[in-house]
């Protein structure tokens, strides 16, 4: 079983990017973020003939996540339970697999703006109501999969300028911390199951050449529980959407899991 996510940054904009990725990388499962529409205007039928249905929470102008699977999804369940939030930027559903059902969890994680502001205190708190919230869902659902833009990096390999970049947004102590506090619930972060290139990063600016020049962040992360981990088989960034004419400023990241 194939599973990526990508912040696709408007799928509007970059549905035939999505359409080509898909036909090129036929993925069982692809998690998106940013749609940057309603589900009125979510593109369910191109999808469909692509192969894949949809489980869609979409935003007008902003957020929005949606799951795309080769199987139906079930039991869908949209935002943070038990937190009242007016941003779409949770879905979660149960997929079938060779290795049985798998929770999938899709997450377009609070960027935060800077800390210190009231946009630093909603993540603090988002993420620690998206950690309770998960807790159980661990335990009614043992094959977890959280997906999604975290927004957070994990340490100093996941940033271009360790130290110039130090203690700003994507980088505090205080968001690295919730990012151990899930790995404490028994998950693991997939892409640190195997040896990396040194300077493997998920996005970058569109500004001053960042690409070009690999000033990048890791922050998009596939973490897998404890009853999969021994299942990951890969997991890969895929830096080549990147160089497509308007590009996402995000790459997919796809982790793959061999049959129990």
């Amino acid at each position: 079983m194939k599973i990526a996510t990508w912040n696709v940054n408007s799928l509007a904009v970059r549905l035939p990017q999505v359409l080509d990725w898909l036909a090129a990388n036929p993925v069982d499962a692809l998690c998106l973020q940013e749609l940057k529409l309603n589900d009125e205007k979510f593109p369910f039928k191109e999808l469909e003939a692509a192969g894949y249905h949809s489980a869609a929470f979409g935003q007008k102008t902003y957020n929005g996540v949606a799951i795309l699977s080769r199987t139906p999804a079930r039991d869908v369940v949209k935002n943070i339970v038990g937190f009242a939030d007016e941003q779409s930027r949770i879905i979660a559903a149960t997929l079938d697999s060779p290795a049985g059902e798998v929770r999938l969890v899709n997450g377009y994680f609070v960027n935060g703006q800077a800390p210190g502001s009231e946009k630093f205190e909603y993540k603090m708190k988002w993420l620690t109501a998206l950690r309770e919230w998960l807790r159980s869902e661990l335990v009614a659902h043992p094959n977890l999969v959280l997906v999604g833009d975290f927004n957070i990096t994990v340490d100093d390999r996941d940033t271009y300028d360790p130290e110039g970049l130090r203690e700003t947004i994507h980088h505090t102590t205080e968001e690295r911390l919730h990012f151990q506090a899930l790995l404490d619930l028994g998950l693991t972060d997939a892409f640190r199951m195997f040896e990396q290139p040194e300077k493997s990063y998920s996005w970058w600016d569109y500004r001053e050449f960042a690409f070009r020049r690999n000033r990048g962040l890791r922050i998009d992360h596939i973490l897998v529980s404890q009853a999969l981990k021994s299942q990951v088989s890969s997991c890969v960034i895929d830096k080549l959407p990147r160089k497509n004419e308007r590009p996402s400023d995000h790459v997919p990241v796809v982790v793959e899991l061999a049959d129990a």
